[in-house]
């Protein structure tokens, strides 16, 4: 008979399983965000979904506050974890490790590929930055002349010099034809000969200033006479055009404050090289992780007391289906047996030893089968249903043909 286990048995035999899983242990999951629920204990969880299937999510809470957006339902997400046993309710969760908007992890790659490229190339090289002049006459800008950033800069600037003459090149900031428009400011604004020139907007997301991420950006700001202020979001925003601007400043006060050029400078290259810092650990320590999951996932598949007790559990169900084929070939062959012993129950002629039949053997006991077997003085053994009697043959008569067919047709 089979062993029978407890629910918790089960489930931690399918834990287990899960834990063993090279795949289930890092996967990256892409689907919409719905019943999204932050618990008090800072865990979230939520239901990550598409037109086929659920998935059930949570975010425990030493991940839940490294996330940069707060999560809500509709969102689409790509979910990177671990699928896992939700041992408790007896079911499998994806226990989530990062939460990224669709598309937006493309595009950090794409930004990273980008500035490495631009890089190598030397546009970012501190030789090529060009110093900014101590008094500013005429301020050229290069941005939404809708937006918040314009007034933001207008207002600082005539604070710090009211004679300041600002000169507007409207650009599109957002979208896929900002870029070119951005591009033609630059150009515009180099050529009518501006002291220094502005080139920025407000904060936004990655999509909304990805534009200033555009290699066609980059290389016109590189290739400007004029010194070029990149003013582009706030400080946790950073661009490419940060990188080959000749001065980053998050915020309009600080575009405008020449009274400490020399500052300015540094905090921009602190800036700078703050960010390649970043950069570095941020690869160092995804690189420790991976190494430390893989040693752990190998550590686990290697305890003896998990094979030794996903051997016993193997040996048991081995056993269990061991003796259920040897159960059902048992009644198999007690089936056949029973048929052939009625079978030959249906042919022995001792059955047929009733209403005065006998059977009839010779002295060595083989059958008498007929007469033409028989001799005249010849002892025979009659069997009867109750008994044996010993006999002599005296006469023999044989049954004519002719007498046969006259019986066949009396009858």
């Amino acid at each position: 008979m089979a062993k029978t286990y407890t629910v918790a048995q089960l489930n931690a035999y399918v834990s287990n399983l899960f834990r063993e899983d090279f795949l289930l242990g890092g996967v990256r999951i892409r689907g919409e965000l719905s019943n999204v629920k932050y618990h008090a204990s800072g865990h979230i969880y939520f239901t990550l979904k598409d037109s086929e299937a659920e998935l059930r999510g949570v975010v425990y809470r030493q991940n839940a506050l490294s996330l940069r957006e707060r999560l809500k339902d509709g969102m689409q997400v790509v979910c990177t974890g671990a699928v896992t046993v939700y041992e408790r309710a007896g079911v499998y969760q994806l226990n989530t490790k990062a939460v990224e908007k669709l598309g937006q992890g493309e595009l950090y790659e794409l930004y990273l590929q980008r500035l490495r490229a631009l890089e190598a190339e030397g546009l970012f090289d501190p030789a090529h930055k060009k110093p900014l002049p101590r008094f500013v006459k005429t301020l050229g800008v290069v941005t939404s002349p809708s937006g918040a950033a314009i007034h933001d800069i207008q207002t600082v600037a005539y604070q710090q010099n009211p004679y300041v003459k600002i000169v507007l090149f409207p650009a599109l900031v957002q979208g896929q034809d900002a870029p070119a428009s951005i591009v033609r400011g630059i150009r515009a604004l180099d050529a009518y000969g501006v002291d220094v020139m502005i080139v920025g907007r407000g904060g936004g997301s990655m999509e909304d200033l990805w534009c200033f991420n555009d290699e066609r950006v980059a290389r016109a700001a590189h290739a400007c006479k004029t010194p070029v202020i990149s003013a582009v979001g706030h400080e946790s925003d950073v661009t490419i055009l940060d990188f080959v601007a000749d001065l980053r400043a998050a915020t309009p006060s600080a575009a405008a404050e020449r009274g400490v050029p020399n500052l300015e400078a540094e905090l921009a290259l602190l800036s700078r090289a703050r960010e390649r810092l970043r950069y570095a650990l941020q690869t160092k320590v995804n690189l420790l992780r991976e190494r430390s999951r893989r040693a752990n996932f190998l550590l686990r598949l290697n305890t003896p007391e998990e094979l030794i007790r996903a051997r016993k559990l193997r040996v048991e169900e081995l056993r269990r289906q061991l003796r259920s084929e040897l159960f059902n070939k048992k009644n198999a062959r007690l089936a056949e047996f029973r048929l052939l012993a009625a079978r030959l129950r249906a042919a022995s002629p001792l059955n047929r030893l009733t209403g005065g039949y006998a059977y009839a053997a010779h002295a060595d006991g083989s059958a008498v089968t007929g007469v033409s077997a028989l001799e005249t003085g010849e002892q025979l053994r009659l069997r009867f249903l109750d008994g044996e009697a010993g006999v002599t043959v005296e006469t023999i008569s044989r049954r004519q043909p002719e007498t046969e067919e006259k019986h066949g047709r009396e009858a």
